[in-house]
């Protein structure tokens, strides 16, 4: 008896959770290109990156689809985001992000997206992060 009571408290757990398809890892907006590149932040051109919660959008040839959005949060981490609006076809005018302080916003739809946590007010895709590795003054970014 006490089995099958068990049973029935259990079963009910198997059926309530649910898939999140809204956030998933896959973006029919974005396409998952590889590539590794590596930021020296003893160029001027990277030097705000050396203080915590500046960030900056770096455009390399080979980083990203429309660039990186690169933000130090504390001395061990750095968030690294693609500069292309999660919910845009890329090969739109609008799809580049903006920063608009701690937020990045896409400005064909007006979603402002956290840089802490890449979610956004809206649509159904947050940002697209990037892996990253501190080298001394050297960022790695890959995916």
């Amino acid at each position: 008896m006490k089995k099958y009571i068990l049973y029935l408290l259990v079963i009910p757990f198997f059926f309530c959770c649910s898939k999140d398809d809204n956030r998933r890892n896959t973006n029919p907006f974005l396409p998952d290109y590889s590539f590794s590149v590596q930021i020296d932040l003893n160029l001027p051109l990277y030097s705000n990156l050396n203080s915590p919660i500046n960030p900056q959008i770096v455009h390399l040839e080979t980083g990203g689809i429309k660039g990186l959005i690169v933000m130090k949060v504390s001395d061990t981490d750095y968030k690294v985001w693609e500069a292309a609006c999660p919910n845009q076809y890329t090969t739109q005018d609008c799809s580049l992000m903006t920063l608009n302080g701690v937020n990045a916003k896409c400005p064909c739809d007006d979603i402002e997206y956290s840089l802490f946590t890449g979610v956004g007010n809206g649509g159904s895709y947050a940002l697209k992060a990037y892996r990253v590795e501190i080298q001394g003054k050297l960022l790695r970014v890959y995916n």
